[in-house]
């Protein structure tokens, strides 16, 4: 089982994966169209939209949320240090 660098999904079937390419260290959901890993501000934002969905917070307190969570994540740890 991997982990996405960019979400921290955990990717357990070859369709959990970018493109369904196991080689790849992100998720369908953290990919762009192209295969290509989204970039810090399309995942900032996907990720605020789906805590708003899911739990209801505002655009502003889902924004915090997002950014806390990718602070952990290998993918975004240039854009907190």
């Amino acid at each position: 089982m991997k982990i996405c660098i960019a979400c921290g999904m955990p990717m357990n079937d070859i369709s959990e994966f970018a493109m369904n390419d196991i080689s790849k260290d992100y998720c369908m959901h953290c990919a762009c169209p192209d295969g290509s890993m989204q970039s810090f501000e399309e995942k900032r934002q996907n990720l605020a939209n789906f805590i708003i969905k899911t739990q209801g917070f505002d655009n502003d307190v889902a924004l915090e949320v997002a950014e806390g969570m990718m602070k952990n994540l290998p993918a975004w740890v240039s854009y907190f240090s």
